[in-house]
This record gives structure tokens, sequence and C-alpha cells, in this order.
């Protein structure tokens, strides 16, 4: 055994002894996704009563059980989420937990310059290869640079973790306590594509020419996307996450990457979300690589790739193009995340396409309401700016905003928004002197 397995060794503890280095008042950071390392969390849940005054624990999107944000649990953890999941989503808008609204590009940043320093680091890696690395494996994110800057490093280390290549990699020498479980990985899946989404998802597919990089976000129209890409030639994957739909387009040749200005041949992101079958695809791929988010959620690196097209969606679309996408209202509901970081790269990069997709309209208290808005609600957050908007796209067609008047603009968000709302759309239109 070499010396640096040997020091793994004498890192070995329970998650109970772990879970008693935190100390009250401390901020925690959480690996989050389908990462969420449970066994340290349970151990924490269970120890709660310990933390007066409260530790702060910061997160991102997280999957699966949310005991620590019961009502009554912030007394003891106060979570601060800096993208809000369905399951911290009361907590946040009952004011048990706080949002911390930032670009996902921006978020390892806080870490490293101390505007939120970490005292201690919850991490879920693989088991340490024989030079003593354990790969973050379907979460690196803004993981690893929270790693780098906690003062406490406890990992939870699954053998189940896939070892996924790039910068995603961590010593042992770093891990102050090691924590083995073996568990499968929690596992997202896409639920059914519906008629309409299939009708967005070809209009967005209509933008997309051969040689393309991609970034994709999570849901219903990305995968639906990435149906409609069997007649496309060598695109390429530059996303802050990617699932499993892609794996079909890669072993039929038509992601390959071949034509990639930046990282060609290879599908980068920063994290997954997906089922056991793309944890298989990606261990030990060479053809994928996870990087840092400061990394691949840089806009001036994104713009890099040629033919960029970014997909994003949103809550809803004002006529002068104003993108909300955190909130309902004053309610928060999710956060910036990636959406400006791939929309801006995307119009910077030479024959760029950044896209906003999304169902014209939605159910609001039993009664079918317009996405495409005179005005955004009161309090509703701007994630994507109308100067910054380029594509709209609904089951309806494609709106075209670039460069146009913002009487243009509302006649094509009009165009493409439901049917039933085009005459009251106008109508507000008009009164806003917009048409």
């Amino acid at each position: 055994m070499t010396p640096t397995l040997q020091l793994y060794r004498t890192r070995i503890t329970t998650a109970e002894q772990a879970a008693a280095a935190i100390q009250p008042g401390m901020r925690v950071f959480m690996t989050g996704n389908c990462s969420v390392p449970r066994t340290l969390l349970a151990a924490l849940v269970e120890r709660a009563p310990a933390f007066t005054p409260a530790i702060e624990i910061a997160h991102l999107f997280t999957l699966g059980n949310a005991d620590y944000v019961a009502p009554g649990m912030e007394r003891f953890i106060r979570v601060n989420t800096l993208f809000i999941g369905a399951n911290v989503r009361p907590a946040v808008n009952e004011g048990r937990a706080d949002f911390t609204p930032c670009f996902l590009s921006e978020i390892p940043g806080l870490f490293r310059s101390g505007i939120l320093p970490l005292d201690v680091a919850l991490v879920h890696v693989s088991p340490p290869d024989p030079h003593g690395f354990c790969s973050f494996g379907i979460e690196v994110g803004v993981t690893k640079t929270a790693a780098e800057s906690a003062r406490i490093v406890i990992a939870e280390v699954n053998d189940r973790m896939p070892r996924t290549l790039g910068d995603s990699f961590i010593h042992v020498s770093k891990l102050t306590h090691v924590v083995p479980v073996s568990y499968p990985l929690t596992e997202h899946r896409m639920g059914e594509i519906t008629e309409r989404e299939q009708r967005i998802a070809q209009s967005c597919a209509s933008l997309i020419e051969d040689g393309s990089t991609l970034q994709m976000g999570i849901g219903g129209i990305p995968d639906a996307v990435l149906k409609f890409l069997g007649d496309k030639h060598d695109l390429g994957i530059h996303s802050e996450m990617f699932s499993d739909e892609v794996i079909g387009l890669v072993e039929r040749g038509i992601i390959n990457g071949e034509r990639k200005s930046l990282h060609p041949g290879k599908i980068v992101a920063g994290f997954l979300m997906g089922t056991q079958r793309l944890y298989d695809f990606v261990d030990n791929n060479p053809m994928v690589e996870l990087h840092p988010t400061e990394y691949i959620n840089d806009p001036f690196r994104i713009a890099q790739n040629d033919r960029m097209v970014a997909i994003n969606s949103a809550i809803e679309v004002d006529l002068t193009g104003q993108v909300c996408a955190d909130s309902i209202g004053s309610r928060f509901y999710s956060g910036a995340g990636g959406q400006i970081d791939f929309m801006y790269g995307a119009s910077r990069s030479k024959d760029g396409k950044p896209i906003i997709a999304l169902p014209s309209t939605t159910v609001s208290r039993g009664q079918l309401v317009s996405k495409i808005v005179p005005m955004l609600q009161p309090g509703a957050g701007v994630v994507t700016t109308r100067s910054h908007v380029h594509f709209v796209i609904t089951e309806h067609g494609i709106a075209d905003l670039y460069g146009q008047s913002i009487r243009k603009r509302a006649r094509a968000l009009i165009e493409v928004a439901h049917p039933q709302f085009r005459e009251s759309l106008e109508q507000s239109a008009r009164e806003l002197k917009y048409l």
C-alpha cells in the first residue's frame, strides 16, 4: 500500500464522527443536484439540536429528502440556497430559509474571495485511484472550488460514484474526514414529452446548424430538441449540464465535437443529471470532461465556441423582450442559474444563437394564462434583459427580436402568443404605446 493510501485510511471515520467536526455557527457547503451526500446529511440532521447558534448550509439545487428545512429546523440549520429547488422552495418563501441571487459563473468566486467564506465542505466523491485522487463524479460545478476554499472537507466516498475526467479531482491529502458508503446515486428521470414541447423543439432544432455546439438546460423542451437532431452532423456539447438523451446522439455519431473550436472532440459540462445509464456512460469516458462552473459558465469562454446555441426557458416574457426566469411575481421560484452566462456567451459567439423557449400558456389557479405578457408581474425578476434577448420560441413559432424596435418586438411576440390572448395583448400594446 502506498503512503498516500495509508494516509487515506487514517482519515476514515463514521458519518456521526465526521458530523461532530461541524461546530455551531459554522457555514457549511453541501454538494447538490443528484450528488447530495445522503449519509452525511442524515448525520447532520441528527446532530441539529447541538447547533446553537445555528449553522448555515449553503447549496444550490438539491434532489431528495429535505428534512433539514422542515419547519422548526431553522433554529439549528439555516439554509442559504443559491438556486432554489422544489424541496426548499416553501422554506424560502415562508422566510425559514435564505436565497442569495447570483449568476452560476460567479458563485465559486464568492467562496474563493471570502464574500461567502466556508468553514466546511460536504462532498461526494469516487474512491481514490492508485495515485490518491478522488473524482467529484457527476457534480464538479461549484463543488470543486468549494472544497478548495473550505477549512474542513468531509467526503462521502461512494464506490458507485463514476470517475469522471477533466478538472474533476481532489487528492486524499485534502480530505479531513472520509466516510465510505455504497449506494446508488439519485436518478433524475425526464417525464413524457408533450406534443406542445415537441412543436417548440422542432422550431429550436430548425435554428441549429451542422457543426453547432449546444447548451441544453434541464426539462422537457431541451430533451425534446435532442430528439429532432437526427439529420444534423458534427454537433458538440458545452453545457452546464447534460442528461441521458445525449448518449443516443453520441452513439449515432451526430454528437462528436469534431467541429468545436474549443475542446474539439470533447463533451464538456459542469454536472450531470440523469439515470444510471448516464452514470455508466461517463465513467472513465475520455470523451467527457467535467470542469468547475467558473470555467464552463464563463461567458467569454462560451463565446469561443463558434455556432454556439444556448437553449433556456422562462416563466414569462413581456412585450419588450424582458425574460423572467427566477420568480413568479415576488415569489421566488428558482434562480438566475446559468441562463445569462450562456445567453450572453452564445450572443458573442461567431454565428451563435441564444434562444428562450417556453410554452405560450400555463395554468394558474385553474385558469389558462399567457406566458407572453404586456408587463412582467410586480416583483418578477429579470434574468435575461431585453437587450440580451435574441430568439423567443413557443409552440406557435419563432420571434426574432434582436436589433428590433419595441414596436417590432411587440408584434413578433404577439404572433407567437396563444391565439386566445393575441387580441388582448395587442390592445395592451396599443395602450402602452408599443404599437
